[in-house]
């Protein structure tokens, strides 16, 4: 197979470096990125979207001036160097722009709105604090203090808790739902503020969890639930992509 690179009189070739990446566990997200960057050419091709000779020109054109390569002989030394011919770097521009034409489509901003329209209880936020303590009794007392002295919930955390936020407070912050365990995450979303709950204990009762709710926050479509969303969309669509095609392994 082609070589890569010669060390003296060692030389690695491409299937030293495709194992590299399967035993380094890189060779799966590698290849999960290019079926789906794939996918996302053949649907806007599908789709009637257009890629202009004037835009491939001007895409091309920034990524020269990005890699500071100001000439045409350095563009040609530069892919020469890769082993890319112009028709494959153009191939590469041309299917960057097909890909971000097509995502523009599927996360546009009225896209954005109906998910939120649909899905708004999903984006409603919660500010928690909690604790952690390795025994039950202890767990039980604790909240029988706090239920006396919620204020001191912080310090209690910072004295008692065995979790990685004590030095915080025991604040975890704010928090979308799906960011906790299923049946904790539906008590402390249906508290109300300030609400102690608890204690919880893991599945091997070695730990109990206490939780205060800080604040509560209704969905609203601010920058961060339209990112998330964006990040919804796009995962749905591949998703429903992928279902179209085979795709195998090699």
């Amino acid at each position: 197979m082609t070589a890569i690179v010669r060390i003296d009189d060692e030389v690695i070739r491409v299937e030293d470096f495709v194992r590299t990446l399967k035993l380094t566990g890189q060779f799966e997200g590698l290849i999960e990125q290019i079926v789906r960057d794939k996918l996302t050419v053949r649907a806007a091709k599908k789709h009637g979207i257009k890629v202009t000779p004037e835009e491939i020109q001007e895409r091309a054109d920034n990524f020269r001036r990005v890699q500071g390569l100001h000439r045409a002989a350095d563009m040609n030394n530069y892919l020469n160097a890769l082993g890319v011919s112009l028709d494959e770097f153009e191939t590469f521009v041309t299917d960057s722009l097909y890909q971000e034409k097509m995502m523009a489509d599927v996360c546009s901003d009225k896209a954005i709105e109906h998910y939120f329209k649909l899905n708004s209880p999903k984006f409603d936020s919660i500010e928690v604090s909690h604790m952690v303590l390795d025994a039950e009794g202890k767990a039980k007392e604790m909240v029988s203090y706090l239920r006396d002295d919620p204020d001191a919930f912080g310090d209690m955390a910072r004295e008692h808790s065995v979790a990685d936020t004590k030095e915080q407070g025991g604040r975890i912050g704010k928090v979308l739902r799906g960011s906790l365990k299923t049946d904790i995450e539906a008590k402390v979303f249906n508290a109300s503020e300030g609400d102690l709950l608890g204690p919880f204990a893991s599945p091997d009762r070695s730990v109990f969890e206490i939780f205060k709710v800080d604040a509560k926050h209704p969905a609203r479509l601010d920058d961060d639930t339209a990112a998330e969303i964006r990040r919804l969309l796009r995962e749905e669509w591949l998703f429903a992509r992928a279902q179209e095609h085979i795709i195998e392994a090699r």
